[in-house]
């Protein structure tokens, strides 16, 4: 019994000590990395909430040219969920054109300019790029798998209708989500350099 009351106090006596070390910057914390004593922050984890890392997108566009998201350097970016077949992401494409033209030059925190990511559910090519020419969606950035609801980005991102879309920051991050209407010129115009 003295034997086990021994090892007990022991180990409290260890533990204390190894706490206090790390408290007195003993013992470094191996998850922080820094220089000159400022922390580096840990790289956001890949997710669908408000703060997470966007999944990564990797379409064809309509020639046959790889896009991906994290091609896009330094820009606000709109991913856009839509399909030509779809009325009310026709209805839509006008208040999203107008956003791109009037934020695709600004300078926003962090970074410059502001563009869109058009991720179509469509299955017919010539539809959508017919689609795309009529409603003036004239920013580069179009993909597709052309999969309909049986597309990767369907589970990916969590689609359950559309027309859906996730504005992502300059780092690929989620900062607001579902902006219909309005709200999409309201919430870049809030982060827009004055």
């Amino acid at each position: 019994m003295k034997i086990l009351t021994y090892c007990i106090a022991f180990g409290v006596v260890i533990l204390s000590c190894k706490s206090h070390k790390q408290e007195s910057g003993g013992i470094k914390n191996k998850d922080v990395t820094s220089t000159a004593n400022k922390p580096v922050q840990a790289e956001p984890t890949v997710g669908l909430g408000l703060g997470n890392k966007a999944p990564e997108i990797s379409f064809k566009n309509f020639n046959d040219s790889l896009i991906t998201l994290s091609s896009i350097k330094n820009k606000l970016v709109l991913i856009d969920f839509w399909a030509s077949w779809c009325g009310p992401c026709r209805y839509e494409n006008p208040t999203v054109v107008k956003a791109y033209n009037t934020y695709k030059d600004k300078k926003f925190k962090g970074g410059k300019g502001f563009t869109v990511y058009s991720v179509s559910l469509d299955m017919n090519k010539n539809n959508w790029k017919q689609a795309i020419e009529k409603d003036g969606l004239v920013w580069p950035y179009h993909v597709s798998d052309l999969k309909m609801w049986n597309s990767e980005v369907v589970a990916k991102y969590n689609i359950l209708g559309i027309p859906t879309n996730v504005l992502i920051n300059e780092q690929g991050v989620i900062v607001a989500k579902d902006l219909r209407g309005e709200a999409l010129n309201e919430e870049l115009e809030k982060l827009v350099i004055k």
